[in-house]
């Protein structure tokens, strides 16, 4: 990853050679953080941390020790200006590397030697979201340890340092998500309401109090370090915040004085990160019509409406030319397996104004997930393979039977816990014609035993008894498949090792099934490489068309071979 300076054009901050990116807790994020001319991130070869100045020239000057392997990395680090110095969260393998130690530790900053980091906060299992109050001398950070995840039950603590720079405990609560701490503190929590909204904690009351209460996110699972949802606008008493609600993401300004909420008009309806800056701020995200992309917004005098708006960055700067190929979702409500639930999609008709399906010709259908809400999420536990399984199944044939879709061409696709949802439709329903999994889980207990810390408690929650394990596990009944499968998989994926994959694709390749299965080196849980994320989705979409849409791709695309079938 390039770190990027936003200026009269965009001007990279670190040499070519390196890289910004951790591999902490294998997902990383919060690679960097910048402080007025000075940058400090983690090089992705090493994992070292550098320091740089920027617009100087000068070459980063290496902070940590190199151990000779990336046993060591280092995530969601902020400066503190208190005792000059770099704190971070430490996750060290040295020892070992199924179960790394996590601590919270500070990097000296003075000076241009290499210095060994000294550990802060230890004990617990995992740390996150170090953030230091520039007013006083105190620091807040989230822990947790096994079986939970961070949004099972988390603890935000805050401590103030003594001469010496270590906190003292002074203030303990739970569960917590993300937290933020400028002069006050604020932070994201679901408990009451069942939603994770923003919170306040009053230090002289020691009271926790709802900023903004709404059934809706206000922030995303902590899977990646260094989640920015909301930020505090420079110089005012207002905090620019983020949500999400049914599948759609808005934008508001909140008045920490009178408490009210103002929505701001923006393109976007897909919104990832905010930043702020004096009078202004930068938010990633997209929209059906607009890729992914960071644009800067400038509001008007009291804080209530857009100024401007300008993409500063675009994944696909030349997108507009496309425009009219992009479908408007439609939100749907559709009734699930359980009595009186109800699940939420966004559908996306087909729309090509260079093609026109026969009069009687319904289109096919490609199914994706997500879910948001304490109670939702909750639903998986020690049901997953079963109820998310269902709401995939349960939304395809609502869209056949309101006529919006054609019945014999449905496909599902997933990546991840996706990708495992994938393989156990196909597996045990015959709802889906095809299906395609991107470094998805086929066997439940192969990945109980071999997956990375962070997960290694979780899939227990989510799956149960060792009875469950067996009889969830798509590879344990491979004879029960009777539709095509395509497989994409990184070979240094420690979250869903590439054995994984290779099972399924032995098993169905034996059974006689179309199969095929792509491999890429050097990438993890998750493509990152351009290339590999324009081959993984034309391959994926030829696929789909050569043994179930009954349709001619238009682009120049070479299919790879498909086993049983080519």
């Amino acid at each position: 990853m390039v770190i990027v300076k936003e200026d009269d054009k965009p001007v990279d901050v670190i040499p070519q050679e390196f890289a910004a990116r951790t591999l902490a807790q294998e997902y990383g994020g919060g690679a960097f953080a910048v402080n007025k001319d000075v940058v400090v991130f983690s090089n992705y070869k090493d994992q070292c941390l550098y320091k740089q100045r920027i617009g100087t020239g000068s070459q980063p000057v290496p902070l940590t020790p190199d151990y000779g392997a990336p046993d060591v990395s280092y995530a969601d680090g902020v400066f503190d200006p208190h005792f000059d110095r770099y704190v971070t969260v430490m996750e060290d393998g040295r020892k070992s590397s199924l179960n790394p130690s996590t601590t919270i530790a500070t990097i000296t900053l003075d000076g241009k030697d290499v210095h060994e980091p000294k550990v802060l906060i230890s004990g617990n299992d995992f740390y996150a979201s170090p953030r230091i109050d520039q007013n006083q001398k105190r620091m807040a950070w989230i822990e947790w340890g096994h079986p939970n995840m961070p949004w099972d039950k988390s603890e935000l603590w805050v401590g103030y340092f003594s001469e010496s720079g270590k906190p003292e405990v002074d203030m303990c609560y739970s569960p917590i998500t993300s937290a933020t701490s400028i002069g006050e503190l604020f932070f994201v929590t679901d408990r009451g309401s069942g939603f994770w909204n923003i919170h306040k904690w009053i230090e002289q009351t020691n009271e926790i109090v709802p900023v903004y209460a709404l059934d809706a996110e206000f922030t995303r699972p902590l899977w990646v370090f260094g989640i920015s949802s909301y930020d505090f606008l420079g110089g005012s008493n207002h905090i620019i915040l983020s949500y999400r609600q049914r599948g759609r993401s808005y934008l508001g300004v909140l008045d920490c004085g009178s408490g009210s909420v103002s929505l701001l008009d923006i393109p976007f309806s897909d919104l990832s990160n905010v930043v702020t800056a004096d009078n202004y701020f930068y938010i990633e995200g997209a929209s059906a019509s607009i890729p992914l992309s960071i644009a800067k917004v400038t509001l008007n005098e009291s804080k209530t409406e857009v100024l401007n708006f300008s993409i500063v960055w675009s994944s696909s700067p030349d997108v507009v030319q496309y425009q009219p190929f992009f479908s408007t979702p439609e939100f749907v409500e559709f009734p699930t397996s359980t009595p009186g639930r109800k699940a939420y999609a966004y559908f996306y008709p087909s729309s090509n104004p260079k093609f026109h399906g026969l009069p009687d010709e319904k289109p096919p259908l490609l199914v994706k997930t997500h879910g948001y809400g304490r109670e939702y999420r909750e639903r998986l536990l020690e049901k997953w393979g079963v109820v998310d399984v269902d709401d995939c199944c349960s939304c395809a044939r609502f869209l056949v039977e309101n006529g919006k879709v054609d019945g014999e061409r449905l496909c599902i696709t997933g990546r991840s816990a996706g990708g495992y949802t994938t393989l156990a439709s196909l597996a045990f329903r015959d709802t889906f014609k095809a299906g395609a999994s991107s470094y998805g889980i086929g066997d439940l207990s192969l990945m109980r035993a071999e997956t990375h810390k962070f997960e290694s408690y979780y899939i227990d929650n989510l799956v149960g008894n060792e009875r469950a394990y067996y009889e969830r596990s798509p590879i344990n009944f491979v004879d029960q498949f009777s539709c095509p499968v395509i497989l994409f998989q990184g070979l240094e994926d420690k979250v869903v090792p590439p054995n994984q994959a290779r099972k399924i694709y032995k098993a169905l390749k034996e059974k006689g099934l179309p199969v095929a299965l792509v491999e890429y080196e050097g990438e993890q849980h998750g493509f990152r490489k351009a290339e590999n994320i324009k081959f993984t989705l034309e391959q994926q979409m030829m696929f789909f068309a050569r043994l179930v849409g009954k349709f001619e791709v238009a682009d120049n695309i070479t299919p790879i071979k498909i086993e049983n079938f080519d």
